[in-house]
């Protein structure tokens, strides 16, 4: 198997073994879409109960999307990593039954911390938002039987 293909699945593993422990992304319906080392897409849609008083999706719903997005890609090398700051900016509005999407994407990996660039869009490609996330790396492997890398 070529280096590539065996780093593919790890990911795809990783990405499996994190979900199956993931009540939050499960409760909002989140599924990955797409995973690869150091990125990875989830969607969610939007339901009424996820709606804010104004009719809209509230932020939060959107932050958790993109947040589970780049979690995945932050753990798809089997290193296991946590938030260590995030920020959004919120650009057009979610509606009820919108399909987002949420595209992570790594733009550095060093060896302790990460940065990672979230798009989410809706069902037409229309930017929701951009999200940064700053990922830390806790000296622990992802998978449980693997072994834990050196610091």
């Amino acid at each position: 198997m070529s280096e590539y293909m065996q780093e593919q699945q790890l990911a795809e593993d990783c990405a499996q073994h994190m979900f199956s422990h993931d009540a939050a992304s499960k409760a909002l319906g989140i599924t990955i879409e797409a995973i690869k080392p150091g990125c990875a897409t989830a969607t969610m849609t939007v339901t009424d109960t996820m709606l804010n008083g104004y009719k809209t999706c509230h932020g939060g719903m959107i932050f958790s999307l993109a947040d589970s997005a780049f979690a995945f890609a932050c753990n798809s090398q089997n290193q296991a990593a946590v938030a260590a700051g995030c920020t959004i900016d919120f650009l057009r509005p979610g509606m009820l039954g919108d399909q987002l999407s949420a595209a992570a994407t790594q733009q550095y990996q060093g060896k302790r911390s990460g940065i990672y660039y979230v798009e989410v869009t809706n069902q037409n490609a229309q930017l929701v938002a951009l999200f940064k996330g700053n990922s830390a790396r806790i000296n622990a492997n992802v998978l449980p039987d693997a072994t834990t890398p050196k610091a």
